[in-house]
């Protein structure tokens, strides 16, 4: 018997030349395996393409309500943004569409697992080092690096099959790299390639418009969480998975989450992509509005370089990691309290607060409040002055005696 090889399969050009690729270079029998992350992509006719171009059979898994239950929320909770900007919208959908080639593999017994992830991005780390995890003895072939694969266009990968018989339905024409699922939508490539170019939005958005083309009324939306998770959307309850899709509703009308980054990819160099977060967007703001409310100040510090490293290891692909673990562990422990209402405005690409309520709140109106109360007396703000400031006193009259003190 042949040996099975797992392809990571999106229906798309790449993917799909690469399974007669397999089956002359390796001599492989192909088990293709879709997973959708809600990338609302037409999934219909995949099964036919596939088996057309030989593979011997296909997977179509959903894994939407999983993606989100346990890897958006732990981000969401963190407040994991790379760079000040990316929302981490494939690099959170990576480790999942990882493991299950994983499970799929084990499953058909396989002996590899093969990506079409070029050889200048992050994906190729991101699947790589979630098989290496999670499966360290099954091969990984990652065709853009393998020195049998010699296309390097589109047009090429059309001749390549033709060649082999197969008349697939793609153009040669250029458009846009895009990734989609139901976080976000990234756009790459044409015009977006130099950095001097501003972006053609008439052209390139997908999930909402441009803020100039938002209504002129603003709208309110009133959210809950309860422990960090969010959990209704104006009075209605829903799973994660549908609050994100009604919030994406809500912020493309209105023009919220669109993204223009030149950010630092882990192999070392720079790249230019535009993201949609709508939804995404919406549920970081809420949910960093409400715990303003509720940590202290400390532990909203300590949180907040937490966010930063628990978005590094989700953009360089270690989820599976013990460090990932770790960092997981340490926020969701600052989740306990994270309850209450958020309200807000969405207006022409803005958020803007509208009142946030919540029985765990430390904001005491009596102590905040310019006029005097019990709970707090102006009298005692001179010895903490004081002693909070004495090492800068000691400093500065010891320069003062140097003459170094103008």
């Amino acid at each position: 018997m042949k040996e099975k090889v797992i392809l990571a399969y999106s229906g798309g050009l790449d993917t799909t030349t690469i399974i007669p690729w397999l089956k002359e270079n390796f001599d492989y029998e192909v088990v293709c395996v879709c997973i959708d992350c809600g990338q609302e992509e037409e999934l219909d006719g995949l099964e036919e393409r596939a088996r057309f171009c030989g593979a011997e059979k296909l997977y179509i898994l959903d894994v939407t309500d999983e993606f989100c239950d346990e890897y958006i929320v732990p981000c969401l909770q963190a407040h994991a943004v790379y760079e000040n900007k990316y929302l981490l919208g494939t690099s959170m959908a990576r480790p999942l569409i990882a493991k299950k080639l994983v499970e799929i593999a084990r499953k058909e017994g396989a002996t590899a697992i093969c990506h079409g992830a070029t050889g200048k991005g992050n994906d190729q780390i991101r699947f790589e080092l979630g098989i290496k995890a999670l499966a360290p003895d099954l091969k990984i072939i990652a065709a853009w690096r393998n020195e049998k694969w010699n296309m390097d266009s589109r047009e090429s990968e059309i001749e390549y099959c033709k060649a082999h018989g197969i008349d697939l339905p793609f153009s040669a024409d250029s458009s846009y790299s895009r990734d989609r699922n139901l976080w976000h939508i990234s756009h790459e490539g044409l015009e977006l390639e130099d950095p001097a170019n501003e972006p053609n939005f008439e052209h390139l958005l997908v999930l909402g418009v441009t803020p100039e083309k938002a209504p002129e009324e603003g709208e309110y939306v009133t959210m809950t969480f309860e422990g960090g998770v969010p959990t209704s959307v104006n009075g209605k309850e829903m799973k994660v998975s549908d609050i994100i899709r009604e919030l994406n509703r809500l912020g493309g009308k209105h023009g919220i989450g669109i993204i223009d980054i030149v950010e630092n990819r882990v192999v070392g160099m720079k790249s230019r992509g535009v993201y949609e977060t709508p939804g995404g967007t919406i549920l970081y703001e809420a949910h960093q509005q409400l715990e303003e409310l509720i940590l202290d100040r400390d532990t909203y510090a300590l949180k907040t370089d937490m966010g930063n490293k628990m978005a590094q290891i989700v953009y360089e692909g270690k989820w599976f990691s013990p460090l990932r673990e770790a960092v997981q562990a340490f926020i969701e422990s600052t989740q306990r309290h994270v309850t209450g209402e958020v309200k807000f405005k969405l207006y022409k690409g803005n958020i803007i607060k509208a009142g946030t309520t919540s029985p765990y709140s430390l904001y005491n109106e009596s102590i905040a409040s310019f006029t005097t109360g019990d709970l707090y007396d102006h009298h005692d703000a001179e010895g903490f002055i004081n002693l909070f400031g004495l090492s800068t006193k000691v400093r500065a009259m010891k320069m003062q005696d140097r003459g170094e003190l103008k």
